[in-house]
């Protein structure tokens, strides 16, 4: 067992105003300001452990602490414990009597979870200083499967199953692996898409990102039908038809409202529609992916999917032709192999949501395991990327040739460089003080104090 005990962990609010310039803006979310709950493990080593969950603004505070309710429950832990029953520590995590209460396993909670358990694997990595994705794969497949809680998924997936789906790609780990470091994965940016941007401003980054290499492009669409047909029409005589193009609706339809929509723009010839409805409603899903095969559009979505029973349902009802996991929506690392070895049973590729603070950084990881690992292959496969908030981290993405190239660096790729603390640290941090000052930002400090002090009574 490895002799490291967590002494102490924090969390800190973290926000960039990406809304300034409609950054992220799509059909649901029209003015967001990328941010994290960001959480440090330190330890009697001096080791330490960094880990963040997405948001878009405003509710950070509420994840920071739904963390600071978690975190006593990881202080003063032995992390080699931890690693060696990693899968009790996470039901655990997740079913404290009281907390699990707020989710189960869903919303704000499992957010904070997440940040907590990437912090956690960050750590480990960190202890055996390797990147996270070869952490990953240099686990034995009795190993990794011991780190998953199958509570609620042995109806599709035993921990058998997966072991053996795990063995099955044993051969060829080595040559992946090579692959992988020389030539990276396969990206797709969204950078050309945000529903805020100007047709000028379109154009000039349809012509970036193809003089880079990238010849995968996602654009949102769903406030209107007509905006949303010129602007298909503007980015298909940008990239042309030999490039891909996937839209994402975020939500906004109703099951009906898609399809009729999807059909109207089915003329650009889209891979995927993305977020067509609720993320909950997983028979509506299948109704729109039923309605749309015919026409060579697949379904995707998982950004929103709150935890490994929605993704069992999903990959069920056939319900998604991408499984698009989040790095920060369900709980961590550990859920999301459970994600990925059910998609590997059902043979759906996973196209991980990517984008926000940090979830470029760790979804790489995660993607880059399943092809050395579990499925073997990149083929249908690529991850999200989008040109934000990289210069924060101290060791951030690296792209050539329109193609993530795997961290060397040990960890999950999630420590933020103090610089950026300081600064963007809400809503004390130099940037946003600058900005109340200056009237850039609204100023909501006082009201969010007097929402304090009322809470305490």
């Amino acid at each position: 067992m490895i002799e490291i005990n967590i002494v102490d962990a924090t969390v800190e609010d973290v926000r960039f105003p990406t809304s300034l310039h409609a950054d992220g803006s799509d059909a649901m979310h029209t003015d967001p300001d990328y941010s994290c709950a960001y959480v440090t493990l330190k330890t009697d080593k001096g080791l330490e452990g960094y880990g963040l969950t997405f948001t878009l603004g405003r509710g950070t505070e509420i994840v920071v602490q739904a963390c600071e309710s978690m975190l006593r429950l990881v202080k003063g832990c032995n992390a080699g414990w931890i690693f060696k029953n990693f899968a009790t520590f996470w039901r655990n995590l997740t079913s404290e009597s009281q907390l699990r209460w707020l989710g189960p396993e869903k919303g704000v909670m499992h957010l904070a979870t997440a940040a907590i358990v990437n912090a956690l694997w960050d750590l480990w990595a960190r202890i055996e200083n390797k990147p996270v994705w070869k952490l990953l794969t240099d686990l034995t497949p009795e190993e990794l499967v011991s780190t998953i809680d199958f509570r609620y998924i042995t109806d599709v997936l035993t921990k058998e199953e997966a072991i053996s789906l795990l063995k099955e790609k044993a051969n060829g780990k080595a040559l992946r692996e090579e692959v992988l470091r020389k030539s990276g994965y396969p990206a797709y940016t969204t950078q050309v898409g945000w529903l805020g941007y100007s047709d000028e401003r379109v154009k000039e980054l349809c012509k970036k990102f193809l003089n880079l290499g990238f010849t995968s492009f996602k654009a949102k669409v769903g406030q209107n039908l007509e905006d949303d047909t010129r602007r298909c029409r503007l980015i298909r005589e940008c990239i042309g038809y030999e490039c891909k193009l996937m839209l994402d609706a975020n939500q906004v339809w109703d099951v009906p409202e898609a399809v009729t929509w999807v059909k109207k723009l089915a003329k650009f010839k889209p891979t995927w529609i993305e977020e067509p409805t609720s993320p909950d409603d997983i028979l509506g899903h299948a109704e729109i992916a039923r309605e749309l095969r015919p026409f060579g559009i697949g379904v995707a979505t998982g950004e929103m999917c709150a935890n490994r029973v929605m993704f069992k349902q999903l990959l069920q009802s056939r319900a998604i032709d991408y499984c698009q996991i989040d790095s920060a929506r369900i709980g961590g690392v550990n859920e999301i192999l459970s994600v990925y070895l059910m998609a590997e049973k059902f043979k759906v590729p996973v196209c991980p949501h990517a984008g926000g603070v940090g979830l470029c950084e760790m979804v790489q990881h995660l993607q880059m395991w399943d092809f050395v690992s579990l499925s073997g292959t990149m083929d249908a496969r690529v991850i999200e990327f989008v040109d934000q908030q990289h210069e924060h981290f101290e060791s951030p993405v690296e792209i050539q040739t329109a193609s993530y190239m795997p961290p060397t660096v040990p960890g999950y790729s999630t420590k933020i460089k103090q610089s950026a603390l300081q600064d963007f640290k809400y809503p004390h941090g130099k940037e946003w003080q600058r900005m109340f000052k200056e009237g850039i930002v609204e100023n909501s400090m006082n009201k969010t104090q007097r929402i304090q002090d009322a809470s305490s009574f």
